[in-house]
This record gives structure tokens, sequence and C-alpha cells, in this order.
């Protein structure tokens, strides 16, 4: 494991971000601007950059004694010459600057010459030297320090830094050592001083966060992750100090372990009111997340605890769409009490729009309600409201017009969005619904052109899809000019996507039986593993997708068939094994699949990693 983060480190820049005001840049520095950039020093670069040294040294001699103290153009020379195994040459030049300017760090480049020689008497004494002119001078800390770190000599670097601060206490570089010591596979080391220059230094904490978060991505077998954690814990329970548990909440985040997030951020709540705003986000972060228990438990702490209108409206409208999610139909009643009553308490307005578009959304897809929905939604759109609110009504209005088999005037609805939001988000998703709508209308011609658009949409979700509905009609249309399996595919699809299951798989598996070695088949083993999902029949779902996986495993989708048979195995049977194996064919055989990095964060999580 050691090994494992000394070899990362090697990739990783030691970026040097910026200090605290009292580490300003050494004025002894030997950096010099370039300005115009001259003809031969480009022809020099190339060659340098193409490792062409015999020539590259040429251009730069010449450039060197046009400008001498250009630092950068001497930097050059003694690369060259060392490449060029000249080492005697890069000697000379660095004691012939070294007598002329008496800067410091050219004791580490003329140790450096001599390591390279493997005298390692010479470079360490020349090491020494540099070294012991921190001691003169705190401030030379800054050239010498850089200077090793760039030759990666990180126990000389650390030594600097250090020295560095005993000649000026004001001074920090907690960050830059710990850096180095991760780079000597010393993690814990590594992790104390971050998080020792976070405290002391909060404005930059966002910048040791970044860099935990690249240690925690690569850390497959969790170990980082651990320490990182520990160290927190030991910092929490020590020291009586907010910023303890908000990084504590940080890294839970992280772990995407929201319930133990939560738990810190009650305890700041607790200590400071000011920072209720966090458990809010955490609360949107677990909805978006689906970690619905969690997500309940945090909304329904919200409700207890503020009185602002706006988050009332939101808790509530959040925790009604994880009732409807797992509603039964005797239920449905209820939960439609419950939605008149929400709207009794906080009004028709344009702050209730998520609550009002609810509602006509239970009245038309559960309820089956049609007038009822388009009365509330055409109720809502007299209301002032912007662009996009309305075109989040109008998108309703659309979905209940199409579930009512008003195809024309669901595809208006969809344009108007389209020609009031063009080139938005928001528009590509009506195009891709009004493109639908056609299709479920029979119009498979014109269907087909937008869903070609579509493959080339921003949002891969819509991307995905229409690709997926651009070939079946490619397909079936080549197959069959008649367009016969299309037809009833395309039916049977509306009747699911109008949830009468039901009658969806009774017309899917009559075209299973009538169009049977026909390419729509692996489509329509597809949905009918789909709609038995849908209907809990989680044996016959895993049935169909077993056929994809074995009969068409060279089709389109053979992703979704292994990645919602690991959704299976994994959430509803609770065989973990056979949901990893799935997962791990996705991992390995379909990296361009949409479910790609859901099935890679799955799989870690069933293996035991907590690097989510």
């Amino acid at each position: 494991m050691k090994n494992f983060f000394t070899y990362l480190f090697l990739w990783i820049s030691s970026i040097v971000f910026s200090q605290p005001v009292y580490n300003i840049i050494n004025p002894s520095s030997p950096e010099t601007p370039k300005t115009n950039v001259p003809a031969n020093e480009q022809l020099a670069q190339n060659y340098f950059d193409r490792g062409e040294f015999d020539k590259a040294i040429i251009m730069y001699e010449q450039l060197a004694k046009n400008q001498p103290n250009n630092y950068q153009y001497f930097q050059r020379q003694i690369t060259c010459y060392q490449q060029l195994a000249q080492f005697e040459k890069a000697e000379n030049l660095i004691k012939v600057r070294i007598e002329r300017t008496k800067q410091p760090n050219l004791y580490v480049e003329l140790g450096y010459n001599f390591q390279l020689q493997k005298n390692t008497d010479k470079a360490n004494k020349n090491y020494q030297i540099a070294i012991d002119k921190i001691k003169e001078n705190p401030n030379n800390v800054y050239s010498i320090a850089r200077d090793f770190e760039q030759k990666n000599l990180i126990p000389q670097a650390i030594e600097a830094y250090n020295l560095g601060v005993l000649g000026n206490p004001n001074a920090n570089f907690d960050y830059q050592i710990a850096l180095l010591q991760g780079q000597l596979g010393k993690m814990d080391l590594m992790i104390d001083k971050l998080l020792d220059y976070a405290f002391s230094y909060p404005s930059n904490l966002v910048q040791v966060q970044y860099q935990l978060t690249r240690f925690i991505t690569e850390d497959s077998q969790k170990t980082f992750s651990e320490l990182v954690k520990k160290a927190l814990l030991l910092r929490t329970q020590k020291a009586q100090d907010i910023f303890w548990n908000q990084f504590m909440s940080w890294f839970f985040v992280q772990q995407k372990d929201y319930g133990k997030a939560f738990i810190q951020e009650k305890a700041i709540f607790k200590r400071n009111p000011e920072y209720f705003v966090n458990i809010v986000n955490l609360s949107r972060l677990a909805v978006e997340e689906k970690e619905d228990d969690t997500a309940r438990m945090i909304l329904e702490y919200i409700l207890g605890n503020t009185q602002d209108q706006q988050l009332l409206v939101e808790s509530n409208y959040n925790l009604l769409n994880l009732d409807i999610q797992k509603a039964k139909t005797p239920e449905y009643p209820i939960i439609y009490q419950k939605i008149e009553v929400l709207l009794l308490q906080f009004g028709i307005s344009p702050y209730t729009l998520n609550l009002q578009i609810t509602k006509a959304h239970f009245e038309s897809f559960y309820l089956k309600q049609f007038e009822a929905a388009k009365t509330t939604l055409n109720k809502a759109l007299e209301l002032p409201l912007n662009n996009y609110q309305k075109a989040a009504v109008k998108m309703e209005l659309a979905d209940v017009l199409l579930l009512d088999q008003k195809f024309n005037q669901a595809i208006i609805y969809y344009a108007q969005i389209e020609e009031d939001l063009k080139n938005d988000e928001v528009a590509h998703e009506a195009s891709f619904k009004m493109a639908k709508a056609s299709y479920f209308k029979g119009d498979f011609e014109w269907a087909q052109q937008q869903f070609k658009v579509l493959k080339s949409s921003t949002s891969q979700l819509i991307s995905n899809d229409s690709m997926e509905l651009f070939l079946l009609i490619s397909d079936n249309t080549v197959e069959d000019s008649t367009q016969v399996a299309l037809k009833k595919f395309s039916k049977a699809d509306f009747l699911a996507y109008q949830n009468k299951n039901l009658d969806a798989l009774q017309q899917f598996k009559a075209i299973l039986e009538q169009h049977k070695t026909e390419s729509i088949e692996d489509e329509t083993l597809l949905k009918i593993g789909q709609l038995y999902q849908k209907e809990n029949d989680y044996v016959q779902a895993l049935q169909y997708y077993q056929i994809i996986i074995d009969k068409h495993s060279e089709g389109i989708y053979i992703d979704e068939a292994l990645f919602f048979s690991a959704e299976i195995y994994r959430k509803n049977l609770l065989d973990n094994e056979k949901a990893k194996s799935h997962y791990e064919k996705i991992i390995f055989k379909h990296e361009d699949s949409i479910y790609f990095v859901e099935a890679r964060n799955s799989f870690r999580k069933l293996r035991g990693d907590t690097n989510l």
C-alpha cells in the first residue's frame, strides 16, 4: 500500500498554492519573466522538446550569451549538458553563476549534478550547504525548497521547509510538507499536516479537500479513507470546534453516507443555528441520490425546526414525492387528500407551483382524472410565472394530453416549450418528448428525423434514449417496410406509458410470438423485463433479462439487461454476489454504457469500498 501511494504521488504535480500574506515571493528569485519570444528561442525549445539536446545546447548557449541573467536559459543549458553526459561543463557553468550571483539554490543544482554522476558525497555536501543557507536567511527557503522538490529530493525539501519555519515562526509550510510526506508514502503524516493547515487557514479548506478527494478516489483498498476518518474523529472528539464537525460531515458526504453526515450537521446546528442551511442542502443531496430513508429523516427534521414558508413548501413537496413513489392503489385517496391539505395550507401561488404540478400528475397518471389534471394546470398558467415555470406547467400539461391520447395537442405544447426556451436543456427534453409523441402516434418517419438530431444532445440520457429509438425505427423499417412489428411495438409501449402494465405485457408477449427472430426481439424482451420489474415480479423480470444476456450479447440492450438484473439482485433479492457479477461485466465490457458510473459505484460498495 505504501508503494501504491508513492507511485500515485509521482504523477501528481507538487503544486504550491498561494500562501498567507507573509509568504511573499523571495525578492532574490532568479525567475525572469518572458515577453516576446525570439524565433531562435522557439527553435531551441523545439529541439529541447524533441530530445535533440546536441542541437538545443548550441542555441541555448547563444541565447544565454545575449541574456546572461535569464535563469531559464541557464537551466536549459544545465539540462542539456546533463542529458549529453557533459557533467563537467554543467559543473563549471553552475560554479560561475554561484560566484556571480550568490544565489543559494544553485548549490542544489550543483549537488544534483554530482548525484547524476553517482558521487553521493559531493552531492550531499552541496545539499547541506544549500540547507545551511536557510539557517543564515530563512527567506532562502522558497528557492531552495522549490529546487529540491523539482528534483524529487523529498527528504531534503522537507528538511528545508522545517528549517524555514524554525527561522520564521510566522511561516507555514504544512501544505507543502504534507504533499511531500505523501510522496514518501507516509499518508498518516500527510493527512495530519493537511488537516492542521486547513484549520490554521480555513480560507484554503477547499484546496485541502480537493487533495484529499483525489486520494480517496484512487484508494481502491479504502486504507486512505480510513486514515482520514480516524484523523477527523480524533480531532472532533478532542477539540470542541464546529470546524471539525463540518469537515467530518464533508467526509461522510464523499462516502455517500448521508445519515452520518446528518448526525454531524445536527450537532453543528445545535451549537450555531446559522448553519441550518447545510441540513437543507444535505436533504436535497439525499433526495437527488435516492437515499429515500435518510432523505425522509432529514426532511422531517427540517419541518420540525423551521418556520420559513419556502422551506416548509419544499420539504413537504419532497416528502410527498417519497410517499407517491411507494404508494399502492388503496393509499391513493390518502395521498390525494394530503396534496389538497398542503395546497390549502400554503395557497395557490408561484411558490407552490411544484405542489400544483404534482397534484395534476397524480390526478392523471394515478387517478386517471384527466380533466381535473388539465384544470389544475390551466389555472397554474394564469399565475405570474417566469418562462421556466411556464415551461414546467406546459410540459406536465403536454404529458397529460399525451396520456389521454390527445397527441396533436400534446405536440403543440411541447413545440411551444421548444420555441420559448431555444437551446436550453428544457427545450431539448421537450423536443425528445415531442418526437416520442409522434412515435406513439405512429408517425415514424418524422419521429426518426427528430431522434437523429437528438442523438447528439448534450444530455446523456436524451442522447441514449434517442439513439435507441432511432435504431428501433431504422432496424424495423429496413427489415419490414410495412412496419408491422414496429406499429405493434409502439402501441404496446404507449400502454406502458399509460401505466397499463398488464395490457402492455400481453401486447409485448404477442410480438415475441408473432415476430420471433426478428430484430425487434431484444427490445421486446427488455420491455417485458422492465414491466415485470415494475410489477415487483423479479423472478420473471430476471428471466427475460437473461435471455438478452444469453442470446443478444452483441446488441445495444445488453448493458441495460445486466444493470437491471444487478439492481434486482442487490436491492430486492439481496444476492450481492450475483449483483457484483453483473456490475463487473458492465465495468469491464461496457465502459461506454450510460450505467457505467453507477455500476462501478455499486460494485465498489458491495466489495466493501467506502471511496464512492
